[in-house]
């Protein structure tokens, strides 16, 4: 059985500035974007659509937006609207709760299709080409999660070698019971996992929107699987299932995926597009 670090939150101080764990982790994912962008750039079939370095630097911009507003704002109304209603300058602390997914995922979508209106690109040639970019960066956001031990997973079986004893919400002592280390399976699975898959499958001409279908898919199944070793922030029955929160959200995903790698493979749009390239 292990015992988490509880490393201090803040990494350091700029006079009477915190720098938050958690606030260099998205440092640290918008540049694996860019770094892992100027690398997809020079792929063959990418380097064909016309696309720029600046291109990156311009997006991330955007994508950043998406991120960070579409992030809180569905911590906000996904998981705890009563609290964050009742305090409302807690909105603003980012580190504090941390960010949603599903949110930022959201986020992103639209300004990336503002961003692709602005650019005169087809928004789902945008998307097909950052979808690879992304699963890194979430796993970025699960360590600081993890460094924030926020997200703790459930009871866990104190034989299980990972077992955790996580840290006491109330910030002294640890929890009675070793808990599952979620932040770190989502981590492993939901990120470093969904990126082995999919970088291979993205560095090949596929039909339109077929990668980012694919990240969609891969992702919602992770999500979907990870989700049982996490504390849900709420839980439902569904035909005498148990089902969480997260889990909720990520079907819609799964079944949206489904249908455009349908449409993608079978489409006369995302077949042309792959011969043009």
């Amino acid at each position: 059985m292990l015992v988490h670090p509880n490393p201090d939150p803040i990494a350091f101080s700029v006079g009477p500035v915190d720098i938050h764990w958690y606030g260099l982790m998205y440092v640290l994912a918008f540049a694996m974007f860019i770094i892992l962008g100027r690398v997809r750039i020079k792929q063959p079939h990418i380097a064909a659509q016309g696309w720029k370095p600046e291109d990156l630097d311009d997006m991330l911009f955007y994508g950043m937006l998406g991120v960070v507003l579409g992030g809180r704002l569905g911590e906000v109304l996904f998981y705890q609207p009563g609290y964050f209603f009742a305090n409302p300058l807690e909105i603003l602390k980012v580190w504090k709760g941390g960010m949603s997914f599903h949110g930022g995922f959201l986020g992103v979508l639209i300004a990336m299709a503002l961003w692709a209106r602005k650019s005169k690109r087809n928004i789902l040639d945008v998307y097909d080409f950052i979808a690879p970019m992304v699963p890194l960066g979430y796993a970025a956001g699960r360590l600081g999660n993890f460094i924030n031990h926020e997200l703790p997973g459930r009871i866990a079986d104190p034989s299980l070698p990972w077992a955790m004893l996580w840290p006491n919400p109330n910030g002294i002592g640890f929890l009675d019971t070793p808990r599952h280390p979620s932040p770190l399976y989502q981590m492993l699975i939901d990120g470093i996992l969904v990126f082995l898959i999919l970088w291979p499958f993205a560095r090949k001409a596929r039909p339109r929107l077929a990668v980012g279908a694919m990240f969609t898919l891969l992702y919602g199944c992770a999500r979907f699987f990870t989700e049982w070793f996490r504390v849900p922030d709420w839980e439902t029955t569904v035909m005498g299932l148990p089902i969480t929160s997260g889990q909720v959200l990520s079907l819609p995903m799964i079944v949206a995926a489904l249908v455009m790698l349908a449409w993608a493979y079978s489409s006369r749009d995302g077949k042309q597009t792959l011969r043009s390239t």
